[in-house]
């Protein structure tokens, strides 16, 4: 399970290790009670068959170790304000996945206490990224093979993670760094405005993406479609927006790159227009900064719940330590 700003994805592992299916259900939806999550996984799989569950959920602050779900407290966070759109959805599947028994382990963020960190990043930032970046980090791993690399998942958030020697070391988080289509860093202005009572610190943050360019304002699930067809139909806000996200982007990388101790063997771009070829080549675009210096690898946007599901199946299978990150059943 991949929790997203927009949705909750899924992804189930065959005995075999083949990804039999990837399905994502509606943040609204989950919430209104017009789906129900356990009723999409039994569509697709027996139950009583799942051996174990990867989830991840909201910040994962309140986790420093990969855990089963039964010995966590408060679903694994701090809190819950502050991390941008809120809907209540993801908790919904949370308590549905609770009550069905199914064995199940839940996935940490990476904040200040969360052990594989390089010190130096612990010391700047109190959170770095939510849990399904550790997901998305793995699949990346798994899939490459590289020992450092960048993994730049570049969606509704953007967030650039810093794996080095097979262990993740730091990222720059979503309100710091790169604008996503969706949420994006605090200005000055956004500050001013928020010291004014105009807007709340986590509105802003909310507002901060690419949509603040290209001043859209529609609920978060339709947010990229507008951003899209308004790129498509040549609407000069939305390219200065995608523009703007993607130089914000290279930014990122570059400086993680620039303070790596080691020499990085390549970028892997994911996230649903991190992935993208169409309408737009988002690689292509962030390759005019990059100028190839970096070998480039796009994994899909399923990317987080693959993640989690290969997590599973390594936990299942005995592993104690994930990119750095210690098992602890």
């Amino acid at each position: 399970m991949d929790h997203g700003t927009t949705g909750i994805s899924f992804s189930i592992m065959s005995n075999e290790g083949e990804i039999i299916d990837s399905f994502k259900i509606d943040r609204e939806d989950s919430k209104a009670a017009k789906v129900s999550a356990i009723d999409e996984i039994s569509k697709r799989v027996d139950i009583s068959s799942i051996k174990l569950m990867g989830i991840t959920y909201a910040m994962g602050d309140g986790l420093n170790n990969i855990q089963s779900l039964a010995t966590v407290n408060n679903r694994g966070i701090l809190s819950i304000n502050g991390a941008g759109q809120v809907t209540g959805g993801g908790t919904s599947v949370y308590s549905e996945i609770e009550k069905s028994k199914i064995p199940s382990i839940i996935i940490p963020g990476l904040h200040k206490r969360s052990p594989s960190l390089d010190r130096l990043f612990k010391a700047a930032y109190s959170h770095q990224a939510s849990s399904e970046k550790v997901s998305i980090s793995y699949y990346a791993y798994k899939k490459t093979k590289w020992e450092n690399m960048i993994v730049a998942d570049i969606s509704s958030n953007s967030v650039n993670i810093l794996i080095e020697n097979g262990k993740i070391k730091g990222a720059i988080d979503a309100c710091l760094g790169a604008m996503g289509i969706v949420h994006g860093p605090l200005d000055l202005e956004m500050i001013r405005n928020i010291d004014e009572g105009k807007i709340t610190a986590n509105e802003a943050f909310s507002t901060a993406g690419a949509v603040k360019i290209a001043n859209i304002n529609t609920k978060v699930a339709y947010i990229k479609d507008e951003l899209l067809k308004n790129f498509v139909n040549g609407d000069e806000k939305a390219k200065l927006a995608i523009d703007t996200l993607v130089m914000t982007v290279a930014m990122e990388i570059f400086s993680l790159a620039g303070i790596a101790k080691n020499k990085i063997d390549g970028i892997v771009l994911t996230g649903s227009l991190g992935s993208m070829k169409k309408p737009i080549d988002f690689e292509k675009k962030l390759n005019k900064y990059l100028k190839d210096q970096f070998p480039i690898k796009i994994l899909s946007s399923e990317s987080g719940s693959i993640g989690s599901t290969l997590i599973a199946r390594d936990v299942y299978n005995g592993k104690k330590n994930i990119l750095g990150i210690k098992v602890k059943m």
